[in-house]
C-alpha cells in the first residue's frame, strides 16, 4: 500500500478501533488460479498473540477452508469512513485554484497467516461472541438458546471456523493532514454539510490528534 507518512497511523489502539468498528473485512489469498477474495464479518481478539487474532466463519460450502494451507499467509483489508472532497471546500482554492479533486479514506491492511478451526468447541464460540457483538443494541438480543437445539446445531454444522494471526499491520488514514488549517477546515465544513457526518469526525479527530501533540 502506499503510504506517505503524514497518512500513516501508528496507533494500535487506533487502528484497532477501525476493525472493530467495521468488520466486515475483505480476506485476499493465493490460489492455484490467481487471487481469491471473499467477504467476512471478523472479529478481533486484541489478546490472542502477540499481534492478535482475527476469527470468523464460513460456509462449509465454500472452498476457502478447503483450498488454503495451514498458515498460509493472507491479508485482510477492512475500510473505515471515506468520502469525497471537491476542491471547492477549500479556501485557498478562491485565493490561487492550485486545488483539486481528492477521496479521503480510511483502511486497515491486516497481514497474518490463517489456520481453519473445523471443531464444533470453537465453531460454536465463534457464533456466540459474534452474535454477543452484534445483537448488543438491539431492544432484546437474540442470542443462540433462543433457537431449537436441533436446529441450532444443523446450522452450525454448515460452517467452518477460520482463525488468522496477525503478524502485521498497516493502516493509513488520508484524512487532510497535509493541507493548510483553514482548508482542513473548510473540507470538514463541506463533508457535514453534504451529510458524511462520519467522516468529517475522522477529520475533526485527526485536527484534535494533532493539536495534543503540538499545542500551541
Amino acid at each position: 500500500m502506499y503510504l506517505p507518512q503524514h497518512f500513516a497511523e501508528s496507533d494500535l489502539t487506533e487502528i484497532h478501533r477501525i476493525i472493530r468498528a467495521h468488520p466486515l473485512g475483505m480476506l485476499v489469498r493465493t490460489t492455484s488460479d490467481g487471487l481469491e477474495a471473499d467477504h467476512l464479518p471478523f472479529l478481533l481478539d486484541a489478546d490472542q498473540g502477540s499481534g492478535g487474532t482475527l476469527i470468523a466463519h464460513v460456509a462449509r460450502a465454500n472452498s476457502v477452508w478447503k483450498e488454503v494451507q495451514d498458515g498460509a499467509d493472507v491479508l485482510v483489508v477492512f475500510r473505515g469512513v471515506d468520502g469525497y472532497v471537491s476542491p471547492n471546500w477549500y479556501p485557498g482554492k478562491l485565493e490561487t485554484h492550485r486545488r483539486v479533486p481528492t477521496w479521503n479514506y480510511e483502511v486497515v491492511h491486516a497481514h497474518g497467516k490463517i489456520h481453519v478451526r473445523d471443531d464444533e468447541k470453537f465453531i460454536r464460540g465463534v457464533v456466540a461472541r459474534l452474535t454477543h457483538k452484534h445483537e448488543a443494541d438491539q431492544a432484546k438480543p437474540w442470542k443462540m438458546g433462543d433457537a431449537p437445539t436441533d436446529y441450532l446445531a444443523e446450522q452450525l454444522s454448515r460452517i467452518v471456523g477460520i482463525e488468522i494471526v496477525l503478524t502485521r499491520l498497516e493502516c493509513k488514514r488520508k484524512l487532510n493532514q497535509h493541507r493548510e488549517l483553514p482548508d482542513r477546515e473548510g473540507a470538514i465544513e463541506g463533508l457535514t454539510s453534504s451529510g458524511n457526518q462520519a467522516l468529517a469526525q475522522a477529520m475533526r479527530d485527526t485536527l484534535k490528534a494533532g493539536e495534543a501533540k503540538n499545542p500551541k
